[in-house]
């Protein structure tokens, strides 16, 4: 008889608590990884649209957000700036933020996004404008704001989310008045890529000086 998914995704989660218990020894409790990855899978099981791959998304979620952590705590260090995108939905903005700036700056940044109110999916036209430059977001998902990477970050870029950022000290904080590309149409959406990459290139000059 064949399995709830729920029941498959159980065993997968337990077996992916025990494979990051082995990678983050020393630094986290088993306890503490058991409870990220399972934490992960609820959330992101709130706004999915699809459950096929849910389990796999709430793993690699789950070990980024641990790995945030683990800079934060000075567990391991962070040879790059660490800089994170924030927008309401993690669908436009901070999407196409994040994967302008790994494009232009490769291996010089560890790059990361967010969503005070994270959505289910990446906006079709995102995805389609950021194709037209080779950059792919096939495999991005939304992700909601959580308070271990901002703490790992040291440049936190907003956009449209209001207060919803908690503020630490010695941080960067910068806010971005940019067009919400939900509403516009695809020369909309390129139009807001070419406004979004302008930023970034600066920003990156700025990280490098």
């Amino acid at each position: 008889m064949t399995q709830p998914a729920e029941t498959m995704d159980t065993h997968v989660l337990q077996r992916t608590a025990d494979h990051l218990a082995e990678s983050y020894t020393g630094m986290f409790s088993p306890e503490t990884i058991e409870r990220y990855v399972f934490e992960s899978y609820t959330t992101l099981s709130r706004t999915a649209k699809v459950r096929t791959h849910l389990a796999s998304t709430a793993t690699h979620f789950a070990d980024s957000r641990l790995r945030a952590l683990a800079q934060a705590e000075g567990k391991i260090d962070s040879p790059v700036p660490q800089v994170l995108f924030v927008c309401v939905h993690n669908i436009g903005r901070s999407q196409i933020a994040a994967a302008l700036l790994s494009h232009h700056a490769g291996n010089e940044v560890e790059v990361r996004s967010a969503g005070s109110l994270p959505q289910s999916e990446v906006h079709p036209l995102v995805v389609e404008a950021l194709a037209e430059r080779r950059i792919d977001l096939s495999e991005a998902y939304p992700k909601p704001l959580t308070d271990d990477v901002v703490r790992a970050s040291d440049y936190v870029i907003t956009m449209g989310c209001g207060d919803a950022c908690p503020v630490y000290p010695g941080k960067r904080y910068l806010d971005w008045e940019i067009h919400d590309p939900a509403i516009e149409n695809l020369d909309g959406v390129r139009a807001i890529v070419d406004d979004i990459d302008t930023r970034v290139q600066k920003l990156l000059t700025r990280i490098r000086d």
